[in-house]
This record gives C-alpha cells, sequence and structure tokens, in this order.
C-alpha cells in the first residue's frame, strides 16, 4: 500500500471516528454500525473466494459459531463479554480447521456444495441442542450504547483489514494463495503444500467471521438459527464481494457499502416484498458474472482477478480462445 493509500485509509478511518460526535441518533449509528459487520464479512469471504479460487457457501456457519459461542459463555457460564470475542473467534477457527478437512479437498462446485451441506449441518444441530435453545434461540442482555458497539466493530473491521492487507498484499502468503488460485498443480509442482495453505486460509477467513458473530449476538440481544445461521449472510457477503471485485481488499468493501445501502433502502420502503429481494439478489449475482466478471473495482482498475477466481471457483477452464499460441490447437 503506496504513502497515498495509506494516507486516505487514514483518513477515512479519522472521519468515521468522529461521526459519533456529529450525531447521536442510534438509528444512523446502527445502520452504520452493521454496515462495518458486512464490509467485515465480505473481505472474511473474499480470503478464499478471490484469493484462493474456492467459492465458499457456508462461511456464515462461522459467523453463527461466533454468536452461539458468545451467547453460550455469558448465559449458560456467566463469563464477561470481552473474555467471549476471542474465544468465539477461536471456536470459528477450529471449525474451520474441521470442516476444511474432508472439503478443502474438492474443487470448484463440489467444493461450494459441500460448505454450503456444511452450513445447513451446523444450522440443523443448533436447532436440536438445548445448549443453543434450539428453534426458540437464546436472549442475551441487553446492553443499549449503540456508540460501543460502533466503535468495537469499527475497531475489529479496521484490524481485520489491516491484517488480512498485510498477509494477502505484502506478505509470501499471499502470492501463495494467488498461485494455488491459478494453478493448483503447478504451486504443488513449486514446492508449496496446496493443503496446508488452503486450511490457513480458511481458518483466516473463519476467525473474524467467528468475532463479528460474537459481537453481534451481544449487540442484538437475541439469536437464533433463523438469524446468525441463515443462508442469506453467506449469500449476501457473496454479492458483496463479487459485486465489489473479487481477489482486491477494496473491491469488497465498495461492494458491501453499496448492496448494504441498497438493502437498507429497501427495506424501509418495500418491506412486505421479501421474496423480491431475494430475486433481486440474485439477479445482481448473475449480472455481475455475465456482464462485470472482475466486479466494479476490477473494471476501473482492469484488474482480472475475479475472472480468474469465478472461473477457479466453477470448476471452469479459462478461456484460451484470444490465446494466439492456441489457435486451432496448434502453435503459431
Amino acid at each position: 500500500m503506496g504513502v497515498k493509500k495509506i494516507l486516505v485509509f487514514c483518513l477515512i478511518l479519522a472521519g468515521l471516528l468522529v461521526v459519533p460526535l456529529f450525531t447521536q441518533d442510534a438509528f444512523v449509528l446502527r445502520i452504520v454500525t452493521e454496515c462495518f459487520m458486512w464490509i467485515g464479512l465480505a473481505i472474511t469471504w473474499d480470503v478464499m473466494a478471490g484469493y484462493t479460487g474456492y467459492l465458499n457457501f457456508g462461511h456464515g456457519a462461522f459467523f453463527g459459531v461466533g454468536a452461539y459461542v458468545t451467547a453460550i459463555l455469558m448465559m449458560k457460564f456467566g463469563w464477561p463479554f470481552a473474555v467471549t470475542l476471542p474465544v468465539a473467534g477461536l471456536v470459528a477457527g477450529i471449525a474451520a480447521v474441521i470442516a476444511g478437512l474432508p472439503t478443502l479437498r474438492l474443487k470448484g462446485a463440489y467444493f461450494a456444495i459441500a460448505t454450503w451441506a456444511l452450513a445447513l449441518a451446523v444450522q440443523q444441530v443448533a436447532l436440536v441442542l438445548d445448549i443453543t435453545g434450539g428453534p426458540d434461540g437464546m436472549r442475551l442482555p441487553p446492553f443499549l450504547h449503540p456508540n460501543f458497539f460502533y466503535f468495537l466493530m469499527l475497531a475489529v473491521v479496521a484490524i481485520t483489514f489491516i491484517v488480512l492487507w498485510f498477509l494477502l498484499e505484502r506478505a509470501p502468503f499471499g502470492l501463495k494463495l494467488k498461485a494455488i488460485r491459478e494453478d493448483e498443480s503447478g504451486a504443488m509442482a513449486l514446492g508449496l503444500n496446496p493443503a496446508q495453505i488452503k486450511t490457513r486460509a480458511f481458518v483466516l477467513s473463519a476467525v473474524p467471521a467467528g468475532v463479528f458473530g460474537g459481537i453481534y449476538a451481544y449487540w442484538i440481544t437475541f439469536i437464533d438459527p433463523a438469524s446468525v445461521l441463515a443462508d442469506i449472510i453467506t449469500d449476501q457477503a457473496m454479492v458483496m464481494a463479487v459485486f465489489g471485485g473479487l481477489g482486491t481488499l477494496i473491491g469488497p468493501v465498495i461492494g458491501a457499502v453499496l448492496v448494504y445501502s441498497f438493502k437498507t433502502y429497501f427495506w424501509a420502503y418495500l418491506a412486505d416484498y421479501q421474496v423480491l429481494y431475494l430475486v433481486i439478489l440474485g439477479g445482481m449475482i448473475a449480472l455481475t458474472v455475465v456482464f462485470l466478471p472482475n466486479g466494479l473495482w476490477g473494471t476501473l482498475t482492469g484488474y482480472t482477478g475475479g475472472k480468474k477466481a469465478l472461473a477457479k471457483g466453477v470448476g471452469l477452464k479459462p478461456d484460451t480462445a484470444d490465446d494466439p499460441t492456441e489457435k486451432g490447437g496448434e502453435h503459431v
């Protein structure tokens, strides 16, 4: 990240830090706080999809696991909220390791379907266990301090962004992930261990998601499988990342802000048309993949990582029709 980009990041962060000084409207702070959360979920989903080329349809499960860990530790064992957050992230990371052992052996659409099935399995487990409250859910003690959750969510998202930027854009780890995305067999031939690297990426995406879930549980005061383990959590994070641009950190941030703004406006004026919202969400995915395969940010900057990540994620071969060395199956 150049000096100009660092300066812009610091200015944006400083601007967000002073927002509560200009407004104490709980509704406004709530909207912005939830927007922070979706930015975090979008950039962590992109770790597997954009940088590694594996479309994870079960990312919301880690969010739900973190929410339930915080709720259970607070309500069943009397732990303070601050102590539950690192545990929520740790448990989500362990869940990623366990889930990754069988699923990361798969590729393309098979991996996507497997992660989706695992997310459904976690949801069903939460529905039948007594400790989770089953379908009745769990109620947490109310803590009515919007500023607290605003600053906490902002801090966690900012730290997540900085850590991911360093690991994915500056450290060798990011290059290893991109090598796997481009050619996993070639990466293995170079001496890399794809299974180990993919597992680390899976954990890296899961731990922050679990922390976001823990914050959300205490903030919202009530959770159940339908609210923290629903498919819509992964779906929205995916739309945000794909719409903004895969394989970058800026793209999912832009996509999260735009898609969440649309969602807020839609629910404010068209709350009676829930099915229509899902239709629009699905349509956005289809249109973006067809017309903007690199997302908004990738299209503006000419970055092609999004197209490569989508091709890898759905198990498609890159289009070689324009390759002058492979016309008619002959080398020129």
